[in-house]
């Protein structure tokens, strides 16, 4: 009877081997079976094919947005007109009847310049305030599914696009109404808006990684935005504010150069008649490509970057 055991156990022990894989890392066994991270970043080329195959939902997805954001209002849509317009009148009592901004300016070259401007201004704006919540207020959508994270902040950027289309034809009234009529100059609005957008998503990319990491940023980024917009010459002519306030050369450089500032200028150059090319810093159209490129490309390497850390913790 022994023996029959002893025989039954070197059998178990034959056809027990020991495996090939004992001994090794989880790492390694990973990459002996060529398994991957869930989630983990890929590289930039392979993230921006992702993007591409992806651009129907980040249509879709901006499209869905615009819609459902005034959808509990009875005006619905007719605000994202109303908003604008309202701070637009607001700004005119203020800053041209009772602080004397708007200079030299009379209403018929006033009014345009005012609407132009919160309108463009508020394009940038509104994108950076719905890229610092893309991500931490789109947790469960990150959580759930797999999709290149840069299609969010991506996507509310497109939105603002599409929502300030909207309402230029509303400025376009008011500019009519002025007596500021079609000229070959307004064709200048398509390469405008177009680097302005490349701007304002590489800014809303920028502000999607920080507000991920920092949620609290979206508390702080309307005093920041705030700033921005009095030191842009939103509601007044930058020149003469800045020659009133007897502002040094380099000031005055510095915030004629800011994106907002330019984006703004060549807009208003475009539209309102009476608007020369007087009124454009230097070398405006090299400073909108430049901030438009330097944004654009940054932010989304930026954001790239922390591909994997997004919806984590």
């Amino acid at each position: 009877m022994s023996t029959v055991s002893e025989i039954t156990h070197d059998s178990a022990v034959a056809v027990s081997p020991t495996s090939p894989d004992d001994g090794l890392s989880p790492a390694e066994l990973a990459r002996k079976h060529g398994l991957s991270v869930s989630g983990a970043r890929v590289g930039l080329g392979d993230y921006v094919r992702q993007m591409w195959g992806r651009r129907h939902f980040i249509l879709a997805f901006s499209q869905a947005k615009l819609t459902a954001q005034y959808s509990q209002a009875k005006l619905g849509q007719l605000w994202q007109v109303a908003t604008p317009l309202l701070n637009a009148a607001v700004y005119f009592f203020i800053f041209g009847l009772l602080l004397g901004g708007r200079g030299e300016m009379k209403n018929d070259m006033y009014i345009p310049f005012l609407v132009t401007g919160v309108f463009v201004f508020t394009f940038t704006q509104n994108s950076a305030m719905a890229g610092v919540r893309a991500i931490s207020g789109n947790l469960g959508l990150v959580r759930a599914l797999h999709f290149p994270r840069a299609s969010l902040p991506i996507s509310f950027s497109l939105q603002q696009l599409q929502q300030l289309l909207f309402s230029m034809i509303v400025l376009l009234v008011v500019l009519l109404g002025f007596g500021h009529f079609p000229a070959l100059a307004w064709v200048l609005i398509i390469p405008v808006l177009a680097l302005q957008f490349l701007f304002n998503t590489g800014l809303a990319l920028i502000m999607a990684r920080m507000g991920a990491k920092t949620p609290d940023l979206a508390q702080l980024l309307p005093f920041i935005l705030r700033t921005w917009m009095y030191a842009s010459g939103v509601m007044y002519p930058l020149e003469h504010m800045l020659a009133k306030a007897g502002a040094h050369s380099w000031v005055s450089d510095l915030l004629l150069a800011n994106p907002a500032a330019v984006y703004m200028d060549l807009m208003r150059y475009a539209l309102i008649n009476d608007y020369s090319s007087a009124n454009l810093p230097p070398h405006v159209w090299a400073l909108a490509l430049g901030w438009a490129v330097l944004v654009g490309v940054a932010g989304f390497v930026y954001f790239w970057k922390a591909e994997e850390q997004y919806g984590r913790g």
